[in-house]
């Protein structure tokens, strides 16, 4: 039995974790912070792996953003790690333009209050209403659709003189 509950949990991991990992960055906007976010995830989520029942996708998502809002609530433990050389990151070289097209949006999104971000994953890259998101951040759907308002208010002061550079489409 037990073999059978660790490889239908082995069998989520690797059909859902990219997909977990990507909210987590969009929340996060750190891809080390996001691993850790989705470990810490998995491993509650692991614990309580024969009681869940229904859409566990769903509820280790809720403990992705439950984790995160209280990471707001705590004083930040993150300290500075220096290295002797950078880590090396492959960027696409045939398009740089969408690269920094990227940075530009993600730099707006990243000044955007944690809380406002958490409205923005939610709403429009996970595609939930507002009720939906209400209920995962734990607030009133008021409270989404104002925090939503602004959080596409500030993006669109941001990136107002932004366009998209030519040469490829999205």
């Amino acid at each position: 039995m037990k073999e059978s509950l660790e490889a239908e949990f082995t069998a989520f991991v690797a059909a859902r974790g990219q997909t977990l990992l990507r909210i987590a960055h969009a929340l996060t906007g750190d891809r080390d912070t996001a691993e850790d976010l989705v470990q810490g995830a998995l491993a509650k989520a692991y614990a309580r792996w024969p009681r869940i029942h229904g859409d566990a996708e769903a509820y280790v998502r809720k403990i992705i953003y439950n984790d995160r809002a209280s990471s707001w609530r705590r004083p930040s433990r993150q300290r500075e790690v220096f290295v002797a050389e950078p880590p090396d990151h492959p960027w696409p070289t045939h398009r740089d333009h969408e690269v920094t097209d990227r940075l530009a949006v993600r730099e707006a999104l990243l000044s955007l209050p944690a809380r406002q971000r958490a409205v923005l994953v939610l709403r429009y890259l996970e595609d939930r209403s507002v009720e939906e998101t209400a209920e995962v951040l734990g607030c009133r759907p008021g409270t989404v659709a104002s925090q939503a308002s602004r959080a596409l208010a500030k993006l669109r002061d941001l990136v107002g003189d932004w366009a998209p550079s030519t040469g490829g489409t999205r």
